[in-house]
């Protein structure tokens, strides 16, 4: 029997249970209530109903207008928070293995990394050399990472002030921290799925700064365009100048926006994003936030104050959902303002009251029901998203693996590739100069050459404000197209993903002096050919506790 799900978000505590009149015995469970999974899934088992009754042909023709331009009908970015490449894959693939953790043993032919040799581990030009963290110390202090600290930290390509300028300064934190990296026995998943599918090391922020501007990137490739043009923070620093973002800000076209508390201000974004070309051609598309849903029987406001919340593993008690990483409500055209859920499972990557803009519960409520959008952008809960302070790599790990493991056995994995990768570095050191392909001399932010130096000269009538690429960060490809325990070297940036999906689905570029022009291509990531390589039906699942491949080893 196949379960269509029509969500209604009334109040009514009843559920309901109507057969529809089609030619096919078809029923309708209707929720008059908030959807709460757990509950959708007892309710499944208890009627004994399939949840995956289409196969994966019918499936991805429900959700495709055309065909794209590669085998990858869907596309899964797992944008995660604040880590550079060396934090997590410094010493990859050789970790430590002491007693009690879990082992990391590299597969023969391990190809090598742009990491951490032994000069640089032992006579490092920062004023302590790079340490390793144990799993035990897993919880860190949020580092310094801001547009302007950065700079200095990079000291015009010496790479050799980061204690002094993104050390953390936080009460009970050292800024010596910054100099440490986690091995294959904390970060064990990430090792693990580099060495089933592909990592690249050479992959870029596309400009130096925190989260917001990085989630601008994502989308659009262009920080320009703030509206108000030149705003400050409560600690008097510059959130935007000379039109472009360079700082966190909640957005304009969001409830739960701090701009009723001590704030007082938000930030909205002019110009194209890729929901905008995506809608164009009509490819189903959405971003998915942990604790983006609301409590619609209660007024806004009072909804966001009492939304989802969960403490790390630290103890520090955070909300699930933040408005200033989800970078679609900064634009009027696809933001979801007061949150509003889906009207149906149907409509799910559709255009209607939610604009695209979901909770993390509506991707799989879609996914399992056949209707999984080309493309999904998923933001974890914040106690998940590995944010230093407020998450931690191992309850990131978590989160990755379970949402992996899940995608693994969709029918629709076999035309399926999973990117992850992270916003921002965090000021995490890492040892590799990024090329600085977009100049800015802005003498009172950009300061990657000193005072007199700045980042640079931007060219004749470009922004300024984008100095860029900026640090290092991991970046994997998880599909079965993609190559086995393959590094890749490509130059790119987080607009290479955006280059990817405008390729991918045909949607051209957004313009408009947008990175996307810029970015290189993660195509040597996959194999497109006949190969015997490719993970169809033997894909590895791994434990989240551990990051192990389980037992069985294999679907």
């Amino acid at each position: 029997m196949c379960v269509y799900i029509e969500p209604y978000y009334n109040i009514a505590p009843m559920l309901e249970l109507t057969q529809k009149n089609t030619k096919s015995t078809r029923y309708s469970v209707r929720i008059l209530s908030t959807v709460v999974p757990s509950i959708l899934l007892a309710v499944f088992l208890i009627l004994n109903i399939t949840i995956f009754p289409l196969d994966a042909a019918t499936r991805t023709t429900m959700n495709s207008s055309f065909t794209p331009s590669t085998p990858i009908k869907h596309l899964v970015i797992i944008f995660q928070e604040n880590v550079s490449f060396d934090h997590y894959f410094a010493t990859y693939p050789k970790a430590t293995n002491p007693a009690g953790e879990p082992r990391f043993i590299a597969k023969p032919g391990t190809p090598t990394i742009n990491g951490l040799n032994d000069t640089l581990l032992h006579n490092n030009t920062n004023s302590i050399n790079p340490f390793r963290l144990d799993r035990s110390e897993s919880i860190t202090c949020d580092m310094k990472h801001d547009y302007t600290n950065e700079q200095k930290a990079y000291n015009g390509g010496l790479l050799n002030k980061f204690v002094e300028f993104t050390g953390s300064s936080h009460p009970g934190c050292h800024p010596t921290q910054v100099m440490g990296y986690f091995d294959g026995n904390t970060v064990t998943a990430l090792w693990n799925y580099a060495q089933h599918y592909s990592l690249n090391d050479n992959y870029f922020g596309t400009t130096f700064g925190p989260s917001t501007p990085s989630h601008i990137n994502l989308i659009s490739g262009q920080t320009h365009g703030a509206v108000p043009a030149n705003m400050k923070n409560p600690n008097k620093f510059d959130v935007t100048i000379n039109g472009t973002l360079i700082g966190n800000i909640d957005p304009a076209y969001d409830v739960c926006s701090r701009n009723y508390g001590k704030h007082n201000a938000t930030l909205s974004m002019e110009g194209r994003n890729v929901g905008n070309l995506l809608n164009s051609k009509d490819v189903t598309w959405g971003w998915f936030s942990a604790g983006f849903r609301l409590d619609n029987s209660l007024d806004p406001i009072l909804g966001c104050d009492s939304r989802q919340s969960h403490a790390s593993a630290g103890g520090v008690p955070n909300k699930d959902y933040y408005p200033d990483v989800e970078p679609f409500q900064y634009y009027n055209s696809t933001a979801n303002p007061n949150h509003l859920p889906p009207t149906s499972i149907a409509m799910i990557g559709h255009t209607d009251q939610a604009n695209h803009q979901y909770d993390l519960t509506d991707f799989w409520a879609a996914s399992k029901a056949g209707n999984m959008p080309s493309v999904s952008f998923l933001k974890a809960a914040t106690f998940e998203d590995g944010h230093p302070e407020i998450s931690d790599p191992l309850a990131e790990q978590a989160f990755l693996v379970n949402t992996v493991n899940t995608l693994e056995r969709l029918p629709e994995w076999n035309s399926t590739a999973v990117i992850i990768t992270w916003d921002d570095s965090d000021g995490w050191y890492d040892h590799l100069m990024p090329p600085i392909v977009s100049q800015s001399n802005d003498p009172t932010n950009d300061a990657l050459l000193g005072p007199q130096g700045l980042c640079g000269m931007a060219a004749k009538f470009a922004f300024q404000d984008r100095c860029g690429y900026g640090p290092r960060i991991p970046f994997l490809v998880i599909s079965p197209y993609a190559k086995t325990n393959f590094v890749d070297h490509t130059l790119t940036d987080q607009t290479s993903i955006l280059r990817f999906i405008e390729d991918n689905w045909k949607l051209g570029r957004i313009n408009n002096q947008s990175f996307d022009a810029k970015a290189g291509s993660v195509m040597n990531m996959f194999d497109f050919s006949n190969s015997s390589s490719h993970h169809t039906g033997d894909q590895p699942l791994l434990d989240p506790t551990t990051g192990l491949q389980n037992a069985t080893g294999v679907r």
